[in-house]
């Protein structure tokens, strides 16, 4: 029986820095163009997160059943694959967290627009297929667009829209370093796991690429995150107050860049997460000064 810190663990709390920043950015933007609903910024915040845990047990799942992941990965617990929680208590941990996720959004579709129900369901849908299902893109070296899409554009644009009830083109360019951030996350996630996943037939983008390749790419996101931020800088004066966040980039890019593997990259892991909300607390004040 899984304990209540290695249920903690199974979240997965180093990969919440993706459903925070997106939603603070969208939020701070929303302010800086007058259109700011508190309730409404609080609300998407719940449902990003709802949908980050559900997706993170939805993997725990789905790869624990499949057998892709193993119990001697490195990394967050595994509850399925190393036996500490039944496969159906993990999923109904996903569905639950699914569920809510969809109760709390339908205030926010009943208060701005239906079409966002598509919307829902299709960040659920892709939550799940990630490793769900009989073909998971997640396998075929997919995720990293997913992640782009749900955890930038969609997360960033709709939390906007939510509350001003449009989608300005402030929002679409804020989105994308955003987006960018989220998939360096999964990025040094999947480096880490390529070892593993070449032996268990999962084809992750890391593993298309190879080690040299992975390793450029996620340095290469990192650097266009903030050259796509400071483009705003005409519009929005204080956005190079993300600069402030360069330091925190040094250590997990000297590792990638230095060769590390296993668990020095899980340190890697958590860097990025700091550096991901260190960047989006910057990026937003600075929409909100500006």
């Amino acid at each position: 029986m899984a304990t209540v810190g290695e249920w903690v663990s199974g979240v997965r709390p180093r990969t919440l820095p993706n459903s925070i920043v997106p939603v603070a950015v969208g939020s701070a933007l929303a302010f800086a163009l007058d259109g700011f609903v508190w309730w409404k910024a609080l609300l998407a915040m719940v449902v990003a997160l709802a949908l980050q845990v559900g997706v993170n047990f939805a993997n725990d799942y789905s790869d624990g059943v499949k057998g892709t992941d193993t119990a001697e990965r490195t990394g967050p617990v595994r509850l399925t694959a190393t036996g500490l929680a039944p496969p159906r208590h993990v999923l109904a941990a996903a569905l639950g967290s699914f569920a809510f996720a969809a109760v709390v959004g339908l205030v926010l579709v009943v208060t701005s627009s239906w079409w966002l129900l598509l919307v829902g369901a299709a960040a659920i849908a892709a939550a799940w297929y990630y490793t769900g299902g009989r073909t998971p893109y997640g396998y075929r070296g997919l995720g990293e667009v997913s992640v782009f899409v749900f955890f930038g554009l969609v997360a960033v644009v709709g939390t906007v829209f939510v509350q001003l009830g449009t989608a300005p083109w402030q929002a679409w360019v804020a989105s994308v370093p955003v987006g960018l951030l989220s998939c360096s996350v999964l990025v040094i996630n999947n480096l880490r796991d390529i070892p593993t996943d070449r032996e268990t037939g999962k084809i992750t983008l890391a593993v298309r690429l190879g080690e040299a390749g992975t390793r450029r790419l996620f340095a290469g996101g990192l650097v266009l995150a903030y050259a796509v931020a400071l483009a705003l800088t005409p519009v929005f004066w204080w956005t190079p107050l993300i600069l402030l966040s360069v330091p925190l980039a040094v250590p997990p890019v000297r590792r990638v860049l230095g060769g590390q593997v296993g668990r020095d990259l899980v340190l890697g892991l958590g860097e990025t997460g700091k550096l991901q909300l260190a960047f989006g607390a910057l990026f937003s004040v600075g929409l909100l000064l500006g």
